[in-house]
């Protein structure tokens, strides 16, 4: 990898803060949405993946070990154990069921890596948000097309989103129809606190 430091456009002696706030526009600048349906698409991933690792690296490196000289994209911090504490910390949340904190961490957090996008993925599936789910998902498959946690859990939440639409569509329901009954029992369950 080139030297991370390059990537961001920041002097080597640049600031945490102006490390961060140059890696947030090169995000804003390469983020897979502005380049859907572009023929661009495939170098702004990559230039996005490029910018992600940089910024780990120099995150790594201030907390212990980046010289400068030789950098390994081995080291680009992938998932799990050797991901950060933060991301760490959002995946036991999840996994005790602490959805609302684990979204908390995650929507404060300055990093907008491919896990990020993938536990917001897990946690929208959680709450039964499939199509969000597949888009956030989708999006850390984009960003690192290597990692097999992400493309088996697109895979799944693929195959269950078409479970419930093929079980929904078979049972006579369409989405707009179960939507309105829920609203309207809503209603009605506002102005009767009987039910």
């Amino acid at each position: 990898m080139k030297d991370p430091y390059e990537v961001l456009g920041v002097d080597k002696n640049a600031s945490m803060e102006e490390v961060k706030s140059a890696y947030k526009e090169l995000v804003k600048k390469y983020h897979p949405d502005k380049y859907q349906n572009n023929p661009l698409a495939d170098l702004a991933k990559e230039k996005l993946q490029e910018v992600n690792e940089a910024y780990d690296a120099i995150s790594k490196g201030r907390t212990g070990g980046y010289s400068g000289s030789s950098y390994s994209s081995s080291n680009s911090g992938s998932y799990g154990a050797s991901g950060s504490s933060e991301m760490q910390s959002v995946r036991n949340m999840i996994n005790s069921g602490n959805l609302m904190g684990a979204k908390s961490v995650l929507d404060r957090s300055d990093v907008r890596n491919a896990e990020w996008f993938f536990l917001n993925g897990i946690i929208s599936s959680r709450y039964g948000r499939f199509d969000e789910a597949v888009s956030y998902v989708s999006t850390a498959v984009n960003m690192e097309p290597t990692n097999m946690e992400y493309r088996q859990t697109l895979n799944a939440l693929a195959n269950s989103g078409s479970m419930y639409r093929n079980n929904s569509n078979r049972q006579g329901y369409d989405n707009d129809s179960l939507l309105k009954c829920c609203a309207a029992y809503a209603c009605f369950d506002c102005a009767c606190p009987c039910i």
